[in-house]
């Protein structure tokens, strides 16, 4: 049911919370950069993004009595100015929502979607041969119809109290009068640069005089303003039927090659894809672990029902009882037995079954733990499982399938808690860092490169691939947007950036604060390993430093990789204080704030975070 309207006054600041003193030095004649802080604890809301602009545009519309899907708005919003190479109206995302009022916890598919014109041969060349990878990422090809415009309006319609204009204008504003360029900024666009010169609206927007932006610099886009301008005073009808739909298929169809660039692959798109295009509302997936209900995104999202399978497998060991190695090695080997099941059985349900309920079956999960040996690690790929409802112990199993997916490490999550236990969890994306690299001309966002989710080519001709193209059809993906309750009451939020990591991350994230008491910070800036059913451990380098040699005794191989993940969260303690918690290093680090800070309760954030769940 909508919620009442709620006209937004301007706020020029917080008091407390957030964001008051310069950050990092930053060059001579810079200007100086915004502060990160990985943790707030306090009242009046909370909120937990990967940017200090972003959780200030969120705490602004929390302080003026906005709730947590019309600040979560906002700060998305916000987002796509300062991390457009991760997110923006470009692209599409998961947000899960949960409601104080009733108790009931909602999800918005807003996923992107393949152009009727795309076939199961999409990705393939002349010779039947899957195209290359980047190839395929740096063309009009891999664009799908984004979805992002779209749930902003559905999560302000059905969850929220501004108007897609007043939940808009923060974002307006940054885009308007700029951010201050950071590391993390400058070195993502030195990643992309090449991309980025292949297309001519992009470099002339992201490459300001021919040259990477300077870190302390103000880097302005007045053609996004401009696009949520038209937003905010037409509706998202302008992006999915009028001129800015006109302009994103012209985009897609002809891609703008800057002079002496190579030419690369028109996309399929279509007006009348995007004049189709839905952003629905969608059960969520719920298991229940160690006393705590757990809330997940459903497919075409795999992130629910993966992390939802691999926390049912590790209810069956009892992790808070353990060594923390044992522990890890249950934490990577039910990571690869729930990757083996998402394989085989997770795709876009609207074109292929999907067999939900008995992958998150605790009868599954029991015959699926059969595969665990606790003193061993298991040769990877393993087998998928048999979902048939029919379980006993330890049985034959099907085809062994390793991570298929070519998921880019891009995308973002924010975090929101209001003071009235409202929760928003949303990630967004545009695929790889940078999508597809092509830029709406005047338009200043970059279009996704999500349809190279699909799987180019099955694997196995005679296995059944649930995510191969299809007209219409939404990739798999990895997001995993999650809500846990206790006994019905607001618990905690968590999600990450990845691709394919993502799944993992946050199951690590909710072990560590669940079963290893970790309060939420200490669960998100843990060392990471990530296991995707891979003949090798991918670790970050503290990981392989604390654990590698004690893991590697089990079997487990290992290759190093810099960073896994850069995950966000907020948690509900005692005494109606909110925790918003941000990843301290990865990805250049997050921010964290809340409306009212509590003096001296950050410091003291490990003695009031309480043990959660029952023993494990």
């Amino acid at each position: 049911m909508p919620r009442r309207r709620t006209a937004l006054p301007a706020v020029v600041g917080l008091t407390a919370g957030l964001l008051a003193a310069a950050g990092p030095a930053s060059p001579a004649g810079a200007e100086p950069l915004p502060e990160k802080v990985p943790l707030a604890v306090g009242t009046g809301g909370a909120v937990a993004t990967v940017d200090p602009d972003a959780t200030r545009v969120g705490l602004e519309v929390l302080a003026a009595g906005g709730n947590a899907a019309d600040a979560a708005v906002a700060a998305a919003a916000a987002l796509g100015v300062t991390e457009p190479y991760s997110a923006g109206v470009g692209g599409g995302g998961f947000f899960v929502h949960f409601d104080a009022a009733t108790g009931e916890v909602s999800t918005i598919e807003g996923r992107e979607t393949a152009p009727l014109a795309m076939g199961a041969d999409a990705f393939l060349d002349a010779e039947g041969n899957p195209l290359d990878f980047d190839e395929a990422v740096q063309s009009g090809l891999s664009v799908g119809t984004p979805g992002t415009p779209l749930t902003w309006v559905r999560a302000l319609e059905e969850f929220g109290t501004l108007s897609l204009a007043e939940a808009l204008a923060g974002g307006i504003r940054l885009a308007e009068e700029g951010f201050v360029v950071d590391e993390t900024f400058r070195e993502q666009t030195a990643e992309n640069e090449e991309k980025f010169r292949r297309f001519a609206p992009t470099a002339e927007l992201f490459l300001p005089g021919g040259a990477l932006p300077e870190v302390g610099s103000v880097f302005r886009n007045p053609d996004l303003a401009r696009t949520y301008g038209t937003l905010a005073a037409e509706g998202v009808g302008s992006f999915y039927t009028g001129e800015l739909a006109e302009a994103i298929v012209a985009t897609v169809q002809d891609p703008p090659e800057a002079a002496g660039a190579e030419e690369v692959r028109p996309g399929l798109l279509e007006e009348g894809d995007l004049a189709r295009y839905d952003a629905p509302l969608r059960a969520p997936t719920r298991v229940d672990y160690r006393g705590l209900q757990v809330y997940g995104m459903a497919p075409p999202s795999s992130g629910g029902s993966t992390v939802g399978e691999g926390l049912n497998v590790l209810e069956q060991f009892p992790l808070g009882s353990v060594s923390e190695v044992s522990a890890l090695h249950h934490f990577l080997e039910a990571s690869a037995v729930a990757f083996a099941d998402r394989n085989r059985y997770v795709g876009d349900p609207a074109y292929a079954p999907v067999p939900l309920g008995e992958l998150l079956s605790d009868g599954f999960a029991t015959e699926r733990a059969c595969a665990i040996d606790p003193g061993k690690a298991a040769t990877k790929p393993v087998d998928a499982g048999v979902p048939d409802g029919e379980y006993g112990p330890c049985p034959g199993a099907a085809a062994a399938s390793a991570d298929g997916g070519a998921e880019g490490p891009s995308t973002t999550h924010l975090t929101v808690g209001d003071a009235d236990g409202n929760i928003a969890s949303y990630t967004l994306t545009i695929e790889q860092t940078g999508g597809s690299g092509i830029t709406v001309p005047d338009a200043g966002f970059i279009l996704n490169n999500e349809l190279t989710d699909f799987t180019f080519a099955a694997a196995d001709p005679a296995a059944p691939e649930p995510n191969l193209p299809a007209p219409g059809k939404r990739p798999r993906s990895s997001m995993s947007p999650t809500i846990v309750l206790d006994d019905g009451e607001p618990l905690l939020a968590v999600g990450s950036p990845g691709g394919s990591t993502i799944i993992t991350t946050v199951l690590q994230t909710l072990v560590g604060r669940i079963d290893r008491d970790l309060d939420l910070v200490e669960a998100i800036a843990a060392p990471r390993a990530t296991q995707r059913n891979t003949e090798t451990v991918n670790a970050e380098p503290a990981f392989l430093a604390a654990y590698g040699a004690e893991l590697a005794v089990l079997g487990h191989v290992f290759t190093e990789t810099a960073e896994i993940g850069a995950a966000t969260g907020i948690e509900y303690l005692p005494d109606g204080l909110l925790l918003a918690a941000a990843e301290p290093e990865r990805r250049g680090g997050g921010s964290a704030g809340v409306v009212e800070e509590v003096g001296g309760a950050a410091a003291d954030a490990a003695g009031l975070a309480p043990d959660i769940g029952d023993a494990g």
